[in-house]
């Protein structure tokens, strides 16, 4: 899910000056609690960025990361594969988004339903200066693939009977939080929990707030990137615009869906939810590179730099305050992690088969979007299940089939993905390699606005 509003200029700032941490939530490593490492940013916000020498003029390099036999597990969990006949393909793929304009690209494939055997490809770079390549145990910032964890729990507190898809969102708000704007703003008590969850609630895109879209990603990010917001601040905002259509009537994706339910899961719990996500969801199956980082700026290591395009400029927005995203879009993780959690997921390990078939209905989409899930069908016939999301400079997808056990996930270093159709070639790069395709392209993520 991206986090900007509708066609806004990409903004960024370049190199910006350290800033103390703020409160970071603790990641959870297999097996154990502990803390991922921190590490300092040194950017500036107010100068442009271009390649060095040393790179500049350099073609972007791919290749594909695997020892002969599937025996080495990498420290991310992940273990190589031998060489597959969809590498060609899916290099060509990452090759083509870096000559998008992305600066880096890469992906990892998972296949038996677990992490035995992965193949990893990447093309391009994962920092303009050093030139040094994507590595597969990168930390990243995955966007709106945030909400399919929060859907997840929903869910599971759904079967739990703690609530129901048709209650009133209004009913599970923590105290003190706005259920209605004032005048023609949108009202909360007229929202169910379903309709939050499939985008069909109607209720104004936070992040469309002219104001506040200059200041996330405009040309006020500079300024801006450091502001901590909350989640009750940025409902008031929502909650102050008239809604888009009114509730149960069509699809309109909404950053303020997924702010609400992770204030539902807070108000349902009594903890904040991502302390249920951890529970829930990250230590069990072992999600040890997965973290949700509150205000904390810095991104743990190792880490590559995330990359956008203010006015003609490409500024460098991997330090900013996540808090802007919250539920909607914070995570960081790895792709090593995005695989197993939708392996886990899409296999059936983490919900009930009812659950299963709620989050996978897109009825009252029009087959446009599930419970936080969403289904491409591929030229080859093949249908693969998913999310996407991207947030300044970094744009994530992953897709698996309809069993878990054939997952991929791909990202590149800036947002938005230059051309959606080129995102998918990945996928079908991936999935139809020994199929013969149709002719027609797949069709892109679902419209964000």
């Amino acid at each position: 899910m991206t986090m900007r509003p509708p066609n806004p200029a990409p903004a960024g700032g370049l190199r910006p000056a350290p800033r103390p941490a703020g409160r970071r939530r603790a990641a959870v490593r297999t097996g154990l609690l502990a803390a991922l490492a921190l590490t300092a940013c040194t950017a500036r916000p107010d100068a442009a960025l271009s390649p060095p020498a040393a790179v500049a003029h350099r073609q972007p390099t791919a290749g594909t990361t695997k020892p002969a036999a599937p025996r080495h597990p990498t420290d991310d969990g992940t273990v190589s594969a031998p060489r597959d006949p969809a590498d060609g393909g899916a290099v060509s793929a990452l090759h083509r988004l870096v000559a998008d304009g992305a600066p880096g690209a890469a992906s990892l494939t998972t296949r038996g339903g677990g992490d035995f055997a992965t193949r990893f490809a990447t093309a391009g770079v994962a920092d303009l200066h050093s030139g040094r390549r994507i590595g597969p145990q990168d930390h990243f910032r995955a966007g709106s693939i945030t909400k399919t964890l929060v859907a997840t729990v929903i869910l599971q507190l759904v079967a739990e009977g703690r609530l129901t898809l048709h209650d009133s969102a209004a009913a599970h708000l923590p105290p003190g939080v706005p259920a209605r704007g004032e005048g023609d703003g949108s009202d909360l008590r007229r929202v169910t929990i379903r309709q939050l969850l499939d985008h069909t609630s109607g209720l104004f895109n936070y992040t469309a707030d002219p104001r506040l879209s200059r200041q996330l990603s405009g040309a006020g990010f500079g300024a801006h990137r450091y502001d901590s917001h909350t989640p009750g601040e940025l409902l008031r905002i929502a909650l102050g615009h008239p809604p888009v259509a009114a509730p149960g009537t069509r699809f309109a994706y909404s950053n303020t869906n997924y702010l609400v339910l992770g204030l539902v899961i807070e108000a349902v719990t009594g903890h904040p939810y991502d302390a249920e996500i951890r529970r829930r969801i990250l230590v069990p199956a072992g999600l040890g590179h997965t973290s949700f980082p509150g205000t904390d700026p810095v991104l743990p290591e190792p880490h590559g730099r995330g990359y956008a395009r203010i006015g003609h400029r490409r500024v460098d927005t991997t330090s900013l305050d996540p808090s802007r995203a919250g539920a909607a879009g914070e995570m960081i993780t790895t792709l090593g992690d995005l695989n197993r959690f939708f392996s886990a997921l899409l296999g059936g390990k983490i919900l009930a088969p009812r659950q299963m078939a709620e989050i996978r209905s897109e009825k009252s989409t029009g087959g446009t979007y599930g419970l936080g899930l969403y289904s491409t069908a591929l030229p080859c016939g093949v249908t693969v299940w998913g999310h996407d999301g991207d947030i300044n400079g970094s744009y994530t997808r992953t897709a698996g089939t309809a069993d878990g056990r054939h997952v991929v996930s791909y990202r590149i270093n800036t947002a938005p993905l230059p051309d959606p159709a080129h995102g998918t070639a990945v996928l079908t790069a991936e999935f139809c390699a020994r199929r013969p395709t149709g002719g027609r392209p797949a069709p892109g993520p679902p419209a964000r606005q």
